[in-house]
C-alpha cells in the first residue's frame, strides 16, 4: 500500500515501524475494571513491540434501546479515562458524538474518534479538527472507501492534517456487516494511516432487538486477514467477561484470550513489514 503519512498520538507514531493496538472495553463501566483493562493491554502489546493506545467510550450516545446502558456520562467518564492513561502511563482514545463536547474532550484525552454514523457531520469533524488533537474518523457503514477523501478534506480545512481513517465493515443486508479489504488501500492512497476494527466489524448492528449482536468466533480470521494487507493499526474490544458486558459483549474479545491473538498478529505483521515490498505490487500508475 502506498505511504502514508504518520500521526503522532501522545508519545506513539501511528504509521511508523510498529503497530498500533487501539484496545479496551466498549464503554466505561468501573474504573478498576477499566484500569485493569489498560494494564494488562499494555503489558501484552510490549511484549510483542506494538504500541498501545486505551479505548472506552464514556457515553454510548448510540444504543439500540433508550433503556441501555450508556457509561458514566462526559464529565465522570473523561476524569476515569484521563486518570486511567496517567496510571497506566498510555494515550487514551475516546469518540465524541456532538461538537460541543470536542474541546471538553481533547482536555483529557489523547486521540479523538467520530463515529461511523457520524463521519459526515461537518460541524463535529469541524470542531474536533479545531482541538489540535489528532483524529481516528471510522467510515460510515454506508459509505464507499473513496468518499471518505471528503472527510478527510473536512477535517483539512478545518486545520487537522493529523487523520487516521478506520474500516469497520460495509452494510451487507440487514443487521450484517461485511468487510472488503480493498477500502484499506484506498483509505491509505488518501495520505492517512489505517485502522482495521475487527470486533465491530463483526457486530449485527440491532440483530438482537433491543441490542446489537455479533460473533466473535470471525475476529481473529479478520485480523489475520488485514495483518496480511498490511495495516497501520488494530482496534478491537476486549472484556474480562465478554458474555457479562453492558455493550457488545457478543463481538468483544475475552481478556485471557488477547495475547494469542496478539501473538498471531505478530507473526502475520513482521512477514509484512519485513519481506513484502508493497511498492513492487502498486499498479496505480499503469
Amino acid at each position: 500500500m502506498k505511504t502514508a503519512r504518520e500521526v503522532r498520538v501522545r508519545d506513539i507514531t501511528v504509521g511508523g515501524a510498529r503497530l498500533t493496538v487501539a484496545a479496551g472495553p466498549c464503554v466505561l463501566d468501573t474504573f478498576d475494571e477499566a484500569l485493569m483493562i489498560a494494564r494488562e493491554m499494555k503489558k501484552y502489546c510490549a511484549e510483542f513491540g506494538f504500541n498501545y493506545i486505551f479505548k472506552a467510550s464514556f457515553d454510548k450516545a448510540n444504543r439500540t434501546s433508550i433503556t441501555s446502558f450508556r457509561g458514566p456520562g462526559i464529565e465522570t467518564g473523561l476524569e476515569w479515562l484521563s486518570e486511567i492513561g496517567r496510571l497506566a502511563d498510555v494515550p487514551v482514545v475516546t469518540d465524541i458524538h456532538e461538537p460541543g463536547q470536542a474541546e471538553i474532550a481533547a482536555r483529557h484525552v489523547d486521540l479523538l474518534q467520530i463515529p461511523a454514523f457520524l463521519c459526515r457531520q461537518t460541524d463535529l469533524l469541524a470542531a474536533a479538527s479545531k482541538t489540535g488533537k489528532p483524529l481516528n474518523v471510522k467510515k460510515a457503514q454506508f459509505m464507499a472507501p473513496e468518499d471518505m477523501g471528503a472527510v478527510v478534506g473536512k477535517c483539512r480545512e478545518s486545520g487537522c492534517e493529523d487523520v487516521i481513517l478506520c474500516e469497520r465493515g460495509t452494510a451487507f443486508g440487514y443487521h450484517e456487516l461485511s468487510v472488503d479489504f480493498r477500502s484499506l488501500p484506498v483509505m491509505r492512497a488518501l495520505g492517512c494511516p489505517v485502522m482495521f476494527d475487527a470486533t465491530h466489524s463483526v457486530q449485527k448492528p440491532g440483530g438482537k432487538g433491543t441490542c446489537s449482536g455479533g460473533d466473535r468466533s470471525f475476529v481473529l480470521p479478520l485480523i489475520r486477514a488485514a495483518a496480511a494487507l498490511g495495516i497501520d493499526a488494530l482496534f478491537m474490544e476486549v472484556h474480562p467477561n465478554p458474555d457479562a458486558a453492558k455493550c457488545d459483549g457478543p463481538n468483544s474479545i475475552p481478556l485471557s484470550k488477547v495475547r494469542e491473538v496478539l501473538r498471531q498478529t505478530y507473526e502475520i505483521d513482521k512477514i509484512v513489514r519485513e519481506k513484502i515490498d508493497f511498492a513492487a505490487l502498486d499498479w496505480s500508475e499503469e
